[in-house]
């Protein structure tokens, strides 16, 4: 890693309070470009907008998605401002380049009635682990976190007498989400119980709310097993991820009439762009939503 590449990291870190995986993910794309450069023969202070469209091309051939290209250039673009800024470089010649389009993907959310139907036949389980997982799929889905939030919960981050927990996000950002009695409820059993067997296996002790089998800190590959294994328990098949019931989360509140505003504050959401792809919801809920408010559309 160059000098140039070391300071903007300490930069995003230090000044920005960027988050670590968001941090790493630009290292990364950085490299990418840099190893790109040295294969051209290119001076990091030579880059013009061929070189650059020589290099999203070279990605695309390689099989890079526009979307993962398009975070690629918001990486390398915030870079060279940065070496403008302090003078490695003249100018930044990302500025005039445009990302590449792309299709819009919507979210996949699940129903109301498959959520339920989730904790419900999860509830049945009665494996050593079952009330932890309840407990996870509880707190995934009322309150919405991203699954490297909810590993980094500790017993501090949740009060459950007030019924809300205290959230860092991307950026090191805090705030508060409140969560439902059945969300309290599972998350004081999984305290009281499975949660201190779960610890006694940890030598060093932990204050990390949710465990692994080893008493140690979960990490998000880990969760994603968790729920991958949870399906297979219970024998339903959704394709079940937390950014799956993050979304279902968001587009429950939305067909419930919360404000668009008030979902950006509870996902934590910097822009307001980013939560309005919630606005794409089914047929089906927009004409539910639809003949239960307007008042000449409700039967008499």
């Amino acid at each position: 890693m160059n000098k140039q590449t070391a300071d903007f990291l300490s930069y995003l870190t230090n000044e920005r309070n960027y988050s670590t995986q968001t941090v790493i993910s630009y290292s990364m794309d950085i490299d990418k470009f840099f190893k790109f450069l040295e294969k051209e023969d290119v001076g990091m202070d030579e880059v013009d907008q061929i070189v650059i469209r020589n290099f999203l091309t070279d990605e695309l051939n390689n099989g890079v998605s526009k979307r993962s290209l398009k975070r690629r250039l918001c990486a390398l673009r915030h870079f060279y401002k940065f070496m403008v800024k302090r003078r490695y470089v003249k100018d930044n010649p990302f500025i005039f380049i445009s990302s590449p389009k792309f299709e819009q993907k919507y979210p996949h959310f699940l129903y109301k009635d498959q959520v339920r139907q989730i904790l419900d036949e999860n509830k049945k389980r009665t494996d050593e682990l079952a009330i932890r997982d309840q407990a996870i799929l509880s707190t995934l889905y009322y309150t919405g976190m991203r699954a490297s939030e909810l590993v980094s919960l500790t017993l501090q981050s949740v009060n459950l007498n007030q019924r809300y927990v205290r959230i860092f996000g991307k950026g090191k950002k805090e705030r508060l989400v409140p969560f439902s009695e059945e969300c309290k409820k599972d998350l004081d059993t999984y305290i009281k119980t499975t949660r201190k067997d779960l610890e006694r296996r940890n030598k060093d002790g932990t204050n990390v709310l949710f465990l692994n089998d080893k008493g140690k800190q979960l990490t998000t590959r880990g969760l994603e097993y968790i729920l991958d294994s949870i399906e297979t328990k219970i024998g339903t098949f959704v394709d079940l991820h937390p950014h799956v019931l993050r979304h279902s989360f968001a587009t429950h509140l939305l067909e419930n009439g919360a404000d668009l505003r008030i979902i950006q504050e509870l996902l934590g959401h910097e822009s307001l762009n980013t939560t309005q792809v919630y606005t794409h919801v089914t047929e089906e809920a927009m004409m539910q939503t639809y003949l239960s408010s307007h008042p000449r559309a409700r039967k008499k």
